[in-house]
């Protein structure tokens, strides 16, 4: 599989600026992960830490499903690989596979996209329980960039670990 990454627009209006940032970073992460085995995206940076490409992809999932499902959408639903809302438990990803970490993922992304277009404007405020304060989707998705961003540095180091490759 090769992930097409599309740069943003130098130029655009805000939300699209953000959605295209947004969808930058996932497609960075797939890329991250593109052309390796299951047991190398499972492959764990150092010990005893379980971070894995596999363990950032699903928390990914959960990050997405989080922040858009649960507290934008105000849907009330478990994590995906923890019904005790352990976020930690999707990190380790020692028995997991390239299919059901990225279908997971796959399946987040596009309910994040589709509230995300069926929102009124990044205005749009609602609760997060876990900070016990309300929060707008502009908030929300700049969050979810920080936190690809950020874990995509991880997957920088995590893949030049299994195979050499670095670079964009």
């Amino acid at each position: 599989m090769t992930t097409e990454r599309i740069a943003p627009p130098l130029i655009a209006g805000e939300r699209e600026m953000l959605r295209s940032f947004l969808d930058f970073h996932r497609a960075t992460l797939a890329m991250k992960c593109d052309g390796l085995s299951d047991e190398d995206l499972r492959r764990r940076s150092m010990p005893p830490s379980t971070l894995s490409l596999l363990g950032l992809v699903r928390h990914m999932a959960e990050v997405e499903r989080t922040w858009v499902r649960r507290v934008i959408n105000g849907e009330e639903l478990p994590l995906v690989w923890s019904d005790e809302g352990d976020y930690q438990v999707a990190y380790d990803a020692s028995e997991a596979t390239r299919k059901e970490a990225f279908d997971a993922w796959q399946t987040e992304v596009e309910h994040a996209r589709r509230i995300e277009r069926e929102a009124e404007s990044l205005d749009v405020v609602a609760h997060n329980p876990r900070w016990g304060e309300d929060v707008s989707l502009r908030l929300v998705m700049l969050h979810l960039i920080h936190e690809y961003a950020r874990h995509n540095g991880h997957a920088d180091f995590l893949r030049e670990a299994i195979d050499g490759t670095v670079g964009p």
